[in-house]
């Protein structure tokens, strides 16, 4: 782990999470203890800008090559406009339902197409749906994912799925950074499923 990358790491366990005494229910249905809010870990543009620096350096380092970045709205949100102030590339973001006039598009801001090389970013993964509703639309305009790289990487879910595809996958921090239980690997999860 890289200086940059413990710093990321150090701002989401000290701003973006908490230990809650009663268990709240993840996006995956799955209940939690552990809360991590990654948009208040990023929200002031130092912040974001220091996040956004660290994924742009374990993109080099990890040889992904990428013109524009995004994913499905609202997590992925910030950090798209980070990484793209980071590295001079175009943001996008996914839409969680097309737009009902205009253009009728589910991806808004840099436009997609054959010559994209995406990296998807979101704030936290947990089971992966949001990303992987990200994926599917990219690859809907003709665009190719060059890679994924989520701040918060809460399970074990991710990975598998994306290596499925032959998609890099490269969490800038996972549950184990954060000295948390996974998503799907605690007492709690496995009670509820």
């Amino acid at each position: 782990m890289t200086d940059l990358q413990r710093q990321a790491v150090d701002l989401v366990r000290s701003r973006g999470y908490e230990r809650r005494e009663i268990p709240f229910k993840l996006a995956s249905g799955e209940l939690s203890h552990d809360y991590v809010d990654g948009k208040f870990a990023v929200d002031t543009g130092e912040r974001l800008l220091l996040v956004s620096r660290a994924v742009v350096e374990l993109a080099e380092a990890n040889g992904i090559d990428f013109n524009a970045v995004g994913g499905l709205t609202m997590g992925a949100d910030a950090l798209a406009h980070g990484v793209s102030i980071a590295s001079g590339c175009a943001w996008f973001a996914v839409r969680k339902e097309p737009k009902a006039r205009g253009r009728e598009q589910w991806v808004e801001g840099g436009r997609l197409d054959t010559q994209s090389r995406v990296l998807l970013v979101d704030d936290v993964v947990s089971s992966g749906g949001s990303i992987q509703v990200a994926f599917k639309h990219v690859q809907d305009t003709g665009a190719s994912v060059a890679g994924v790289i989520p701040m918060v990487d809460r399970g074990e879910h991710g990975g598998p799925w994306f290596a499925e595809r032959g998609v890099p996958y490269f969490p800038l921090m996972t549950y184990h950074d954060l000295g948390i239980e996974p998503v799907g690997g605690s007492a709690l999860s496995a009670a509820t499923r």
